[in-house]
Parts: C-alpha cells; structure tokens; sequence
C-alpha cells in the first residue's frame, strides 16, 4: 500500500495541497507498476496483471478521497460540501423553504416564552446573596401570606434568633406637591436597613442612617434611578434637595442603582423612611406592612420557620385580643418577587416545547422523505468510492445549513414576538413586574436558542444518516428496491405522525381548558352591572380633608357637582371598588353569643347610601344606608348573603348585632342583606363581606363610581376637570370604566393571555400535524402506485381504494388522537390551578378535539385517497 512515511515527507518537502496531489497520484503510480510487475513476474499475461492489480487497489476516487481525509484537507472538502448542500437545498425550494420556516416557527415561540422565564425566574435578583432572603409573613386562614402589623414586627425583629436582619416594607401613594397642585405618586416606605438587608448600596448619595426611620428624625427619602432621571435629568446636585410628600418636608439622600427594582411595592418613585406614628402603626391591630430578612448562615428555612412560629405563638398568649389565631409563615423572596406568575410561565414554556416538537418531527419527517428519495443517488456515490464518512458530513452539512437559517430567522420572529407580548401587558401590569422590562436576547436565551439549533442539527443530521447506513436500506440502495424502502418509510413516518397527533391533542386540550376557563371567567356574575359606569379614584391632602367631616363636605360636593354633569345618572362613594381585592378587612363579634377572643375577619367597605343602586346591586331583603347615617346615629351595616350565610346559618340576619375589636365597642345593627358583588378577583369564590355609612367611617382617600346613560368612557374627562375645580391638590387616579377595570385585572389578564398563547400554538401544532399526516399519506400513495394499479387493474372499484386509503389515516390518526387524549388528561391535571370553573378531564373539551382532529385528519387523507382512487393501471405499471 501507499507510504505513508514516503507521503509525509513529500508533504514536508512541498507543504502545499497541489504539491500532495502530485505526489499522491505519482505515490498511487508506482505502487500499481509494482504490483503489476510482481504479477507479471509470477507468470500473468501483462492485461491479467493489470487489471488484476486494479481490482486489488480499488477505485482511483476512493483513495484520493481517503488520503485527503489522513492528511487534514478539510477546508477542502468541507467547502465543497457546503456548496453542494446549498446547490441541493436550492435545487428544492418547496422543501427548503417549508423546512426553514416550520422549524423557525417553532423555535422561536420556545425562544421568545424562554425570554419571559429567563427574566422571571432564572435571572438572578439585583441583590446580594439571594438565596438567603426571605419574605416574612403572617397567617391567618383567609390570608395564607398576610401583612404585619408594625408592634408584631418590632417584637418580631428582638426575638428571632434566625435572621442577621430583618426589615418592613409597605407601599404607599403620597401626594407630591408641585407648581401646579398635588399629584399622587408610588413609595416604598422602609424601614432603615431595608437596603442594607437586601444588599444593595445607592449609587449616589448614602443609604438610611440607623434610627433614621424614627418618629423623631427627619424625613429622609431614595429616589429609584427611573425618578431622577425622568424628575431631575440625573444631576448630582439632586442629593440634599427637599420636596414636600403628603405635606412633610423630605431630604433626598441618595439615588438606586439602575438595575434595581423590587416588585411587591413598584413602580415606586420615591423610597421613604417608615416613621411609624399614625394611628394604624400604633395599633398591633392595624396590619398593613411586610418582612423580608436574611437567614443567618447555617441557618435552614425550616429552622427560621420554626422560630418564627414559636413567636407567633408567644405573641398569641401576650396580646390574645388583637393576635389570636395569627400564625407566621416564610417564603424565598424570588417566589415573593414573581408572585403568582411562574405556573403560567411554566405552563406556557411547556406547550411552547411541545409545539417545537411537532415542528421538528415535521422537518425530521420531510428530512427522511427527501433523503429516501435520494437513495440512487447515494447508491452511486458509494459505488464510485464515497466513503461513509464523507456520505455523514454530507447530510450533516446539509443539517446545518438548515438549522443555521432557520435559527437565524428565528431569532428575528422571537425578538418581534417578545416585543408584541410587552406591548399587550397593561402598562400599570407591566410596572408592577419590573424584571420584565429588561427583556430581550440576552446571554442565557441565545445558550437556549444555540442548545435547541443544536439538537435540531444532529436530529436533520444523524437521523437520515443513521437510516440510510441500516443494513436493510443498504440492501435495497444496492438492489434499487422502491417498493420496500417505501414500506420502511411508510412503517417510520406513521410513527411520527402519530407522535405529532399526540402532542398536538395535548396543546389543543390545553388550550381548549384555557379558553372554556376564560370564557367562564368573563362570565361570572359579580352582582352588579358593569355597562356605563366610570370610575376614578380620589386622594385628597390630609391637611384639608384629613377630619370626618371636612372628608364627608368634600364626598357630598363632589357627589353634587359631578351628579350634574350631562349623562351622569348617579354617583357613589367607596373606600374600595369591586374587582380590587378581598383585603381591607376588619374583625367583630356577633353580639348575644359566646365569645372566647376568636377572630372573626372580613373585608369592609365604606359605601355612600347611594352605593348599590349606582352599581347595579340587588338588595335582597332590608334597606338601604340613609344620608343622615352618620357617627351621631346608631351604627349600621348592610352585609351579603355569603356573610348572612356563614355567621348566621339558618337564623334572619336582619335586626342581628355585632361589634368591632378594635376601637370603642359600640353595636352595630344589620339592616340589609345584598347579593354577593364580586369584591375580589374573578377567578376566587365570594367570601362575606360587610358594607359600613361612608358617613360613619369617612376618610379622605375613596372611589367615585358614577352610572350614565352614555359612553361611559365619555365622562371620565369632565370628572377630573369638576374635582380639580373644587381644589387642584385633589389628586385622581385609576380613571377608567369599570368594563376596563374588569379586562385589565390580573386574573383577566392572565386568564386570556394564557388562552391566546397556548390556543395560537395549538393551533400551529394542529396545522403542522394535518400537514405531517398528509405529507405520509401522500408519499405511500406514491410509493403504493403498482400495487394500486395491479388492483386496479384486477376490478378493484374507487370506493374500495378510498377505503383504505382513508383506513391507513384513521388508524394513524386514532392512534394519536388516543395517545394523545390520555397524555392531556394527565397535563391538564398539572395545571387545574390555572383552571376556572373547569375540570382538568372535561369532557364536551376532549370529545371537541377529538373531533376537530379527527375531521382535519379525513380532510388531509381526502386529496391522496382520491388521487390513489385515479390512478390509471396501464399508466402505473409502465411508470415500474
């Protein structure tokens, strides 16, 4: 054989690829004279000899071929695969094109849900150490998480033994004083190591000193970095300026960092200092902050649980009346952070992977189409010395070249997707979830989108390779068989078919439960009507309006002035409007039974008298509040039937006592009953609620809810300019109907999109699966020709051939409608949380899919069953 000392010296000597080929082909020369020779000398004719030494050599090609791969010329071959790969994929732009865009839709739905995972649960937080930080809560059977009240937090921060630190927070709307009167604006309010706690140091400025939070220091604020720049254009002088929060004079002393940010209390501009001395931070009652502390080192979650248990429970026997039936409970400060968002994310992500399955099951399936169409063509490749591993790179190269395009136009859709997603969040969502603002291709989702192009590469790659190297499809290459080659694929391609079925089943189960939840969500009764009524939410300055009746002369000005605006039927007055939360509760006792210091909790609500007439409630039995229902009156209340229900089971509640727990405890008579009004989220059940006279419980922040006889959206104009009128410091804010209100809620807002993104890829998954079965049973009908023309030709009639045709289809397409139904039960169940009003095994939604894919697949069948049925006997026969 050749030399291969002899040939790395030449290569020494030349250094240079056409100096090798010289060599090789002179090297290849002389060993064949020699062997002739030796042939010759053993007494073979001189044509014997030859050919005998030719046939002992092998083809020219292959050994060119092999000693280019020894000797490390692969930039050589490695561009005339690529160009060969582009000449082929050019050579089929309708399988070219149709590849590159169905995997291109499928990897950058996975990329751009990727983007929203990574911001929300991957990234790491803007804080030190973020493992060991933990969101402190207390417990009680309504509120799993509840706020603190900040004498249980004091007692909190002396006793634990757990953490090396621990701080409150509590957000808060300020009015901020300017030129032009008085605008509200969102605060954090801390304690002073809050910052210090959470790792972060200003980047202008100093943080709180210790003690600063006090009721005797000065007031003393952080502005966020969004605030100085959008407030003070990002001037250093900024530090030691004060502005005027709630009518207190306030130092800035310091600016954030840029990239900080913590969702619980955002958007807040400004971060001040806690200074607890109003009447609510006094009362051990009064809960309205938050905790977050770090875990000392060594110290586990369950540790720090525990501790937080025990002084829960000392607090219980010291203060019985205000701390009875009050747990603790801790969670990682990522899951406080994200809040209720990461089983949608999840959820998402997984029907997003899914519809990237189908995706590249459909491209692997047209890979192996094509691939099996070219099997000639290999055949003579490998009979004119191709070597295997050259026939390997070739497809690989191929692959890539695919994949390459495909991920490079996936990257541009799932920027554009990520874009378009932002925009549909409501702006005051999206403030509320800052780790969201920064989305984008950053470093971890270019990994993911390089990790899922390379999978897709070696599945393009290896999978034709591997098929096509198997002994049986070797036989056939060398045989030129169609018939059975076509059998094998036919045997292949129905297995990802219905692989595609089934996960397609998954996502259009999936979907349909997300819709069917949506729409029962949307219809939920919330014992009112929604239709033309406006809402805007007042806060007034404390200074003018902080006393009872400086707050009920400014609600009954501006129930006079706005009620005679054109359109305007009636206005109300609320602390809170319905569709807000379940919070702002309050704890009493029944009146006439024994009590023994157990808590009973439920949200107030401080109404006008004209409150449920303006909404559109029902009053089931009793009266409504009357104007002159104020302090000096007996005191009143109007509850639900969930309250009436739950606390009066079987007895009349009308005429029935209770008393406040905190406070002075003065009876209160139930003089009417109402129909449940939807007071938090949509998608949680009613809960009891009591209704209070505004007039005996005034304040000087509350809501305006005002019914018209025209566009509601029309009057919400004219009743800001009536409430700066009467006195430009009154700020307004959430101006909007009540119909918005209710579509931009949370749970509507999750609830929908969760809906439309899963239903968009269900959608795409049904579409690539009808056209993966169409695509198998299309290329059986071709590969099936002969055998349907000698039918045929023996008397078989049209009908029968479309029966088994449509026979394959329906066995295809009920195997993975089966698979599939079982598969989505079991996904379904996982995510019943995100389910309202539906089971994860809902029937009319599984027999709906089933259905719809079943049609879709007879279609898809239709159009290669009739052809098959056309086929003319003399025609196919000749073809053969």
């Amino acid at each position: 054989m050749i030399s291969i000392t002899r040939i790395l010296r030449k290569l020494r000597i030349f250094g240079q690829r056409d100096g090798f080929h010289a060599d090789l082909e002179e090297e290849m020369e002389f060993h064949r004279d020699q062997k002739e020779k030796e042939l010759r000398d053993s007494g073979l004719s001189a044509e014997d000899a030859r050919h005998a030494a030719q046939r002992e050599f092998g083809s020219d090609l292959k050994l060119r071929e092999e000693s280019r791969d020894v000797f490390g010329f692969w930039w050589e071959t490695t561009l005339q695969d690529f160009r060969f790969a582009i000449r082929q994929l050019r050579k089929n732009m309708g399988f070219t094109c149709t590849a590159i865009l169905v995997l291109a839709l499928g990897m950058s739905a996975s990329i751009a849900i990727f983007a929203f995972v990574d911001a929300a649960l991957i990234k790491p937080l803007p804080y030190r150490d973020t493992s060991r930080l933990v969101g402190v809560f207390e417990s009680i059977p309504i509120f799993p998480q509840s706020n603190l009240s900040y004498p249980d937090y004091v007692d909190w921060k002396k006793r634990n033994t757990v953490f090396s630190s621990f701080d409150a927070y509590g957000g808060n709307e300020p009015l901020l004083k300017n030129s032009s009167g008085s605008e509200p604006v969102q605060a954090g309010r801390v304690t002073d190591g809050f910052f210090r706690t959470l790792g972060v140091n200003p980047i202008l400025g100093r943080d709180f000193y210790a003690g600063e939070d006090l009721p005797s220091a000065g007031r003393a604020m952080l502005l966020s970095y969004a605030s100085w720049q959008k407030r003070y254009g990002g001037k250093a002088d900024v530090i030691g300026q004060t502005i005027t929060l709630d009518g207190d004079p306030t130092t800035i002393v310091g600016v954030l960092p840029r990239d900080f940010h913590f969702a619980p209390v955002e958007p807040a501009e400004f971060w001040v200092t806690m200074h607890a001395s109003s009447e609510c931070d006094l009362r051990r009652s009064c809960h309205g902050l938050y905790g977050v502390a770090r875990l000392k080192d060594g110290v586990t979650m369950q540790t720090a649980l525990a501790n937080v248990l025990s002084i829960a429970q000392q607090l219980e026997k010291e203060y019985p009346a205000t701390n009875s039936g009050q747990g603790a409970t801790l969670a990682p400060l990522g899951e406080v952070i994200v809040g209720n968002i990461r089983p949608i994310l999840l959820v998402l992500l997984t029907g997003a992977a899914l519809l990237l399955v189908i995706a590249a099951v459909n491209v692997a399936s047209l890979v192996l189409v094509r691939s099996e169409t070219r099997r000639r063509e290999i055949a003579v490749r490998t009979a004119l010395g191709a070597s295997a591993s050259r026939l390997v790179r070739q497809f690989v190269t191929e692959g890539l070249v695919l994949v390459v395009t495909a991920s490079a136009l996936s990257l541009v859709l799932a920027s554009w997707t990520m874009q378009l997603l932002i925009r549909l969040i409501p702006a005051g969502m999206l403030a509320s979830m800052p780790f969201l603002q920064d989305l984008g291709l950053h470093p971890r989702v270019l990994i993911f989108a390089a990790v899922i192009s390379t999978l897709a590469a070696l599945l393009f790659s290896l999978a034709p390779v591997l098929r096509l190297t198997s002994p049986e499809v070797r036989q056939d290459l060398a045989e030129g068989s169609r018939g059975s080659a076509g059998t094998v694929w036919r045997r292949m391609g129905s297995k990802l078919v219905v692989l595609e079925v089934a996960t397609a089943v998954v996502l259009l189960v999936g979907a349909g439960l997300l819709g069917k939840s949506l729409y029962r969500l949307l219809h939920v009764g919330i014992g009112m009507q929604s239709d033309h009524l406006a809402t805007l939410q007042v806060v007034a300055p404390a200074t003018a309006y902080g006393k009872d009746e400086q707050a009920i002369a400014l609600q009954r000005q501006m129930v006079s002035e706005i009620g005679n605006l054109p359109g305007v039927k009636s206005v109300a007055i609320a602390s809170d409007l319905p569709v807000s939360g379940w919070g702002d509760t309050t704890w009493f006792h029944v009146l006439g039974r024994p009590w023994h210091g157990e808590h009973l909790e439920v949200p107030e609500r401080d109404v006008s008298p004209n409150y449920f007439t303006t909404m559109g409630a029902k009053l089931q039995r009793g009266r409504y509040f009357t104007e002159d229902e104020d302090k000096s009156k007996p005191l009143v209340a109007i509850v639900n039937q969930a309250f009436a229900k739950e606390f009066f089971p079987g007895e009349d509640a009308l005429g029935k006592q209770f008393e406040f727990l905190t406070g002075k405890p003065l009876p209160i008579e139930i003089v009417g009953i109402v129909e449940d009004i939807k007071e938090g989220p949509l998608d949680t059940t009613n809960r009891s609620v009591m209704y209070i006279p505004f007039n005996q419980d005034a304040g000087n922040n509350f809501n305006l809810a005002v019914r018209t006889s025209q566009d509601d959206s029309s009057v919400l104009a004219p009743m800001v300019a009536t409430i700066q009128k009467i006195n430009p410091d009154i700020a307004t804010t959430a101006v909007m109907t009540m119909n918005d209100k209710i579509n931009r809620s949370f749970a509507t807002y999750m609830h929908r999109s969760s809906a439309w993104l899963v239903g968009g890829f269900a959608s795409l998954a049904l579409l690539l699966s009808v056209v993966g079965l169409y695509g198998v049973i299309a290329y059986s009908v071709s590969q099936r020709t002969r055998e349907i023309g000698v039918r045929i030709a023996l008397g078989a009639q049209p009908g029968a051939v479309y029966k088994m045709i449509l026979r394959e289809a329906g066995w295809l397409a009920a195997a993975g409608i089966g698979s599939g139904l079982i598969c989505a039960v079991g996904a379904a169940t996982l995510m019943r949380k995100m389910l309202y009003g539906t089971q994860s095994w809902d029937v009319l939604t599984l027999v709906g899919v089933a259905a719809v894919l079943g049609t879709a697949a007879l279609l898809a069948s239709y159009a290669p069953a009739r052809r098959a049925a056309s086929v003319d006997p003399v025609e196919a026969l000749r073809a053969e």
